[in-house]
C-alpha cells in the first residue's frame, strides 16, 4: 500500500503557504519533507508534528493508496 501526501500540497496551496514555512511551523527537516513529496514513508511522530502545526487531522494531509494487483 502506498501513501500519498496530496492532500498536503493542496492544503498548503489553499493557506498560500510554501513548503519553508510549514518547515518553520512544525520543525520537520527539509529531508523529511523531501521524503514527503516523493510520497516515501516518513513517521508518524512527523506526520503529528505537521497536524499539531496545521491544526488538522492525519487524514486531512495523507490517504493510503491500495496497491493495484
Amino acid at each position: 500500500m502506498a501513501v500519498s501526501y496530496n492532500k498536503l500540497w493542496k492544503l498548503l496551496i489553499d493557506r498560500k503557504m510554501k513548503k519553508k514555512d510549514l518547515i518553520a511551523m512544525s520543525g520537520v527537516s527539509k529531508s523529511t519533507l523531501a521524503k514527503m513529496v516523493n510520497d516515501e514513508h516518513v513517521s508518524t511522530e512527523m506526520l503529528a508534528k505537521i497536524c499539531k502545526a496545521l491544526n488538522v487531522d492525519i487524514g486531512d494531509i495523507a490517504e493510503m493508496i491500495p496497491d493495484e494487483k
